[in-house]
């Protein structure tokens, strides 16, 4: 922003910013690489130094569909949650450690990063416990997997990653992963061998697990939400549940025939003992 004054700094100001820095990216991006982070920045000065605070108001669905019009992109695509049929097809042309990895984010909701972060020290077996690493607002913390996904990891024997950047040997990691992203080109590979189409870690684990317990199983909202570290049910059941009824499924559903009687046909109804009684 150069010189300029902090308390010059409009929101409508940093939200014309996309458009300049990156043209070609949408409204989501825009509030999230742009948007946020300057504001971040002008309300920590409020904070410490008494500058004005700095309200921005979101893009609005009119805003965001406009930008999509100008880049010949859609964005918020849906995004297509892992069955079991897929999980078990990934599985079967996977290594034992993507395998496991797949099933452990799809069982358990955890995020990648979170998954690939797991070591050794970081497994109870007689409890069937792993430990997750803090992320998004949610402290570390212990949760309870099945005794089958614990016999899953126990077999991996941990590896020891390189850091990309310097090649310097990370610790041990049980899925032996270093990155959140280094699993992509892999997954990739086994996807097309499976013949399935691929679907990242995100999909993959959080949408499917939600979507597994709470539209084809019907366990409540609140209970999957728990089960999934989410602090708000509110969150996963507008983002997370995906519906997987066919439409035309639902449409046919009005066209249902019911047996009626025609205009003017009588009906045939035997008088009763008490019918006779009443007239």
């Amino acid at each position: 922003m150069g010189d300029m004054p902090l308390g010059a700094i409009t929101g409508a100001l940093l939200k014309s910013l996309g458009r300049k820095l990156k043209p070609n990216a949408c409204t989501d991006t825009w509030w999230r690489e742009i948007v946020t982070p300057a504001r971040a920045v002008i309300n920590n000065a409020h904070e410490h130094k008494g500058t004005p605070l700095l309200r921005v108001k979101r893009y609005d669905k009119f805003e965001r569909i406009a930008q999509d019009q100008r880049r010949r992109k859609p964005s918020r695509i849906e995004r297509i949650p892992a069955t079991r049929d897929w999980i078990e097809a990934f599985c079967a042309a996977a290594d034992p450690y993507n395998a496991a990895l797949v099933r452990f984010m799809f069982e358990t909701a955890a995020r990648i990063d979170q998954a690939v972060s797991i070591e050794p020290d970081d497994l109870r077996p007689a409890t069937c416990e792993v430990r997750v690493k803090a992320q998004k607002g949610h402290p570390e913390g212990w949760i309870t997997v099945s005794p089958q996904m614990m016999a899953e990891l126990v077999v991996l024997k941990p590896k020891r990653p390189k850091n990309l950047k310097t090649g310097q040997l990370l610790s041990p990691r049980v899925f032996g992963y270093g990155s959140p992203t280094s699993y992509n080109n892999r997954w990739k590979t086994i996807c097309k061998r499976a013949g399935i189409p691929y679907l990242s870690a995100h999909p993959a684990g959080r949408h499917g697990f939600f979507t597994e317990l709470v539209v084809r199983q019907g366990v409540d909202p609140v209970t999957a939400a728990k089960a999934g570290r989410w602090s708000d049910p509110n969150l996963p059941m507008h983002i997370y549940a995906h519906a997987e009824t066919d439409e035309a499924d639902v449409r046919a559903r009005f066209r249902t025939v019911y047996v009626q009687r025609t205009p003017g046909e009588k009906h045939n109804h035997k008088k009763t003992k008490k019918d006779h009684e009443n007239e």
